[in-house]
């Protein structure tokens, strides 16, 4: 269910229905022959700079001169934001020394969309998602003992969600070696998340919109452990939603990026209009953690874009999907956080009735591949890869993605309009 769908010499696949948006199949190889591989393609920092300065400027405006944000806070956001500075550059680094260690390790594969073409045949390093998540929990944890603000009750959660977020790295990483059945993928985030629920101190109560409150008789709704069961479920949903959202080059960490500059944004925008500190704390915890995550992503981005020379593997979904539920936990805007998953949530829809055995669901549910026009088109299978595809009709894939980005992008603005239309009605 991640970047590649792999075929190991050593493992029987039988078991794990065709429901993967992978791109590759992974062969094996003599770790001799690994030595000998050329080095993968180098970054595309072109466009990773044109990518960050669309972000930056506005996120930068917000901060420094739009907001009047308390200068301590002001001053630990920059910090932070230094340090992912850093990470972006040694994640770089990183890359292309993890790619050699996969490649003896049998961890590569072959781009399926790309079959019938010469870099179809090129053997791609898989799981390079490990990199990224070494060097996000070396920032997250080094940013904690030299400048975290917060109280001793937000420390503890910091703590347990970099667990989580460990534990699901492990777990991923665990996943690209085993390849192990789709049924217990549903429930690697479960185990994850553990740590977070034992160590959640927060309220478990929601606000009734105002439109409900007559019905209801109450302002404000304490769920007690249902509140608990709801996050663990938000983490399920988080990280699986952006693993089955695959099957082209950069999708995967292209939508994490977009999702998280909206994060970024909305944090800001909560912490520059609130008053109260312990709203403003929990905003600022969560830019603590997707800051890394947006740097070293953008990393990991500039070799994953098209034409790929790394895949990310279940390793960089599960680790993003479940760092964007933390936040969204612990920073206490899930509902918005759902609403940023817009597309993620209509992919879901689209293959339920795949994934749930009602459809028959072929092992690859990628598009179809033409290599004399190199041209994708869309098959019936349920994503919105090839609902897309069917739709706007036959494209490349760079411009497939792009495409996929864009709206992923518009769905993230659609939930900025909405919160500005309902703050003060709805509640």
């Amino acid at each position: 269910m991640a970047m590649a769908a792999r075929r190991r010499a050593f493992t029987d696949t039988s078991d794990n229905p065709p429901q993967t948006e992978d791109l590759s199949k992974t062969a094996s190889k003599t770790p001799e022959a690994a030595s000998h591989d050329p080095p993968i393609a180098p970054p595309k920092s072109g466009f990773i700079l044109k990518l960050s300065i669309c972000f930056l400027a506005p996120y930068l405006y917000l901060i420094n001169y739009y907001y009047n944000i308390d200068k301590d806070l002001k001053r630990s956001i920059l910090i932070n934001a230094s340090l992912s500075l850093v990470g972006y550059f040694v994640t770089i680094r990183m890359i292309p020394v993890a790619s050699r260690y996969v490649l003896r390790r049998n961890l590569f594969g072959y781009d399926i969309n790309k079959k019938g073409t010469p870099q179809g045949s090129v053997k791609v390093p898989e799981s390079l998602g490990i990199a990224v998540g070494i060097v996000f929990l070396v920032l997250a944890i080094s940013f904690q003992y030299f400048n975290f603000t917060a109280d001793s009750n937000w420390l503890v959660e910091y703590n347990a969600a970099l667990a989580s977020i460990c534990f699901m790295i492990l777990l991923g990483f665990m996943d690209d070696v085993l390849d192990v059945p789709w049924r217990v993928k549903l429930i690697l985030p479960s185990f994850a998340a553990l740590p977070l629920l034992m160590a959640y101190a927060g309220h478990t109560t929601i606000i009734i919109p105002k439109p409900l409150i007559p019905y209801v008789g109450l302002d404000i709704l304490d769920l007690g452990w249902i509140y608990k069961l709801y996050m663990g479920l938000l983490a399920v949903f988080c990280t699986n939603s952006i693993n089955i959202h695959a099957g082209l080059n950069g999708l995967e960490v292209g939508q994490t990026v977009v999702i998280s500059g909206a994060i970024l944004i909305h944090n800001i925008m909560q912490i520059g209009a609130s008053q109260n500190p312990e709203h403003m704390q929990a905003h600022a915890f969560s830019v603590y953690l997707v800051q890394p995550l947006l740097a070293t992503s953008l990393a990991l981005l500039s070799y994953n874009w098209y034409p790929s020379a790394v895949f990310v593997g279940d390793t960089y979904t599960y680790f993003a999907g479940m760092t964007m539920a933390v936040v969204g936990i612990l920073g206490h805007y899930s509902e918005t956080l759902l609403i940023f998953f817009l597309p993620q949530i209509l992919n879901f829809l689209l293959s339920l009735p795949q994934l749930s055995g009602y459809v028959k669901c072929p092992r690859h549910r990628l598009p179809r591949f033409d290599p004399q026009t190199g041209l994708l088109t869309g098959t019936n299978d349920g994503t919105l890869v090839n609902f897309f595809l069917r739709l706007f009709g036959q494209k490349t894939e760079k411009s497939l993605c792009i495409l996929l980005l864009v709206f992923q992008a518009l769905g993230c603005c659609f939930c900025f309009m909405l919160r500005w239309i309902l703050t003060g009605w709805y509640k």
